[in-house]
């Protein structure tokens, strides 16, 4: 047994990292969907049948725990599979709770009553999918009151950084910011909800200004994370294994995850 991550491409590997850092010793089996990435230009049918498929494929090689580091999957399908039901000793987590319980200055796993922030306005930059779905502002009410969220569905960007063109995504990542600007002139605070976004987060953060705080998934899903296993010990499994599988090319995929983490990364076919 190990715990799975779920991307749709190498996004996701920023999360992996975080949780290397934070738990060195925990057995990881992460997978990329990348013979379909990415998921932010598709309908919430089509995603929900890919992220059923990469979960599945997760649970066969050991994980009973399932993270998917994609928001656009958290977004589309995870509350659809959970009301569907999931198998006796399987999870799947997502990736928006841990941010919005950081937003809200809340602990790990708190499920009060929403109640009044300090943060008022803020910025939502994801897919056009996770956009669409609402999911960011359906699970921040559930936590907070009097928040307004303004949302920019940043096309273009996962597209670049999949391809390795840092300079396009720099480039869109600012006429991004620039069109949120437009919609809301002074966000308190900024979520990146996508977890390829920490790769270009300077840029983001350099284009907000210094007195906008970015919120970035990896750390504080790995934080997150820790804090579960750590109720729920039985999750981690006994395994020892880690492991990178892909539905795209194996070699293509490993040379680029090498050239985002400045690391050796294999991948193997799923």
């Amino acid at each position: 047994m190990a715990v799975g991550i779920f991307d749709s491409g190498l996004g996701g590997l920023t999360v992996w990292q975080a949780v290397r850092e934070r738990m060195p010793d925990l057995p990881i089996h992460y997978l990329a969907d990348s013979a379909h990435a990415p998921y932010g230009v598709r309908d919430a049918d089509d995603i929900h049948a890919l992220t059923k498929a990469a979960v599945e494929r997760l649970w066969a090689s050991g994980c009973d725990l399932v993270v998917l580091a994609c928001n656009t999957a958290s977004a589309a399908a995870l509350r659809r599979m959970q009301e569907a039901g999931v198998p006796e000793g399987k999870r799947v987590l997502g990736v928006f709770v841990p941010l919005i319980e950081a937003l809200t200055e809340r602990d790990w796993g708190d499920n009060s009553p929403p109640r009044e922030v300090e943060v008022k306005n803020v910025a939502l930059f994801a897919t056009p999918a996770t956009v669409s779905s609402r999911a960011f502002q359906r699970e921040l009410a559930f936590r907070a009151i009097g928040v307004d969220v303004e949302a920019q569905a940043c096309g273009g960007v996962v597209d670049a950084i999949e391809d390795g063109d840092m300079i396009l995504a720099e480039a869109l990542v600012r006429s991004h910011v620039d069109a949120l600007k437009r919609k809301m002139p002074q966000p308190q605070a900024a979520i990146l909800g996508c977890t390829h976004y920490p790769l270009v987060e300077s840029v983001f953060q350099d284009a907000l200004g210094a007195d906008v705080q970015v919120f970035s998934q990896p750390a504080l899903v790995a934080a997150s994370l820790a804090d579960y296993l750590d109720r729920r010990p039985e999750m981690r499994g006994p395994g020892e294994t880690n492991m990178f599988l892909t539905t795209g090319d194996a070699k293509r995929v490993s040379d680029r995850a090498t050239q985002f983490l400045r690391r050796q990364i294999t991948f193997e076919a799923a």
